[in-house]
């Protein structure tokens, strides 16, 4: 597996794996190729492992911090988790960034993973009552007491990014970047102010939330509990337009002799050295495919004719329903 860059010189695999579906959100898991997913992960290169405090009430955190314990392999893997969306009975009742609700998480993430430092540690939604300074100070602190190493914010605007990088350096901005979700290309928005600062970019949701790979055919062949259903794009109307846009990818991948999903993650890797991608995945035939990305080379021809055919806006649908987008600080 290649190697890439964050900011602060922060070293990961060049694809990551994204963990949360081995909780919930996306139907229900099977822990036992949960853990062989892992397993061949570590076998692959993949060592970039993304959850947080969220994914399961707790749960994600402790799948992994097990896993890890058991295997001896923590410091093979470049370890991020996220603080910020608080859930009460499983339910999420709100965001916090105050100071000490920081520290506190931070503390509750470390036990549960059963480690003593967190590799990457992100602001999961900016608390729209809590200055940003403020909630970054705290995560710096966290630094200086070794607890964490290098600080993330996920789904941030470019203003926020620069306020809190005039704070403490920030090494990464998670946000959710594919073929269909292109608004971090805005003019002045946040993928040119990471740019800017040099601060890298990690894309979640990089497959469309499994769209872009051409597996999804029929709305039926979502579990009852997938989230995905309560999405706009996932709507009836808006789903059978979109897959359109997965026919697409699915012709250009077929031209270039990868998968769909490949092609997606490929065109990701082509937005510059310090883009690093985190398809999620619970299973190991998932992710075997996506870290053969890395071999899908794409030239100038391929992705001008990829722009044609998904440019920004093409998705029919919001990524996220009313009170998801309103936690999105753009």
């Amino acid at each position: 597996m290649r190697q890439r860059v964050l900011g602060g010189g922060l070293r990961v695999s060049a694809i990551g794996l994204g963990v949360m579906g081995m909780s919930e959100f996306y139907g229900a898991a099977d822990e036992a190729e949960s853990l062989a997913t892992l397993a061949r992960a570590l076998e692959l290169g993949v060592t970039f492992w993304d959850t947080a405090d969220a994914y399961g009430s707790g749960h994600n955190e402790r799948l992994i911090g097990g896993f890890l314990a058991r295997s001896g392999r923590r410091d093979t893997v470049v370890l991020a988790t996220k603080f910020g969306f608080v859930r009460e009975g499983g339910r999420m009742v709100g965001i916090s960034g105050r100071p000490e609700y920081v520290r506190s998480a931070c503390d509750a993430s470390l036990a549960r993973l059963g480690c003593d430092t967190i590799d990457l540690y992100y602001q999961h939604r900016v608390d729209p009552q809590v200055a940003i300074e403020e909630t970054v100070g705290a995560m710096a602190e966290l630094v200086r007491a070794g607890k964490v190493k290098a600080l993330g914010l996920s789904e941030v605007s470019a203003a926020s990014l620069r306020r809190a990088h005039a704070v403490h350096p920030i090494a990464a901005v998670q946000s959710e970047y594919s073929l269909w979700s292109r608004d971090p290309e805005r003019e002045g928005g946040i993928l040119a102010a990471c740019r800017e600062l040099g601060v890298g970019f990690v894309p979640y949701s990089p497959l469309g939330r499994g769209f872009l790979t051409g597996k999804l055919k029929r709305l039926e062949d979502l579990a009852s509990d997938d989230f995905r259903l309560t999405t706009p794009r996932f709507e009836r109307e808006n789903f059978e337009k979109n897959l359109k846009l997965a026919a697409e990818v699915e012709a250009i991948a077929a031209d270039v002799g990868c998968t769909p999903g490949q092609l997606a993650l490929a065109w990701l890797l082509a937005q510059g050295e310090s883009m690093v991608p985190i398809p999620g995945t619970k299973r190991r035939r998932y992710l075997e495919d996506n870290a053969g990305a890395v071999d899908v080379r794409l030239d100038a021809g391929l992705l001008a004719r990829i722009d044609v055919v998904l440019p920004r806006g093409a998705a029919a649908g919001e990524r996220y329903g009313e009170l998801g987008m309103r936690f999105a600080d753009a």
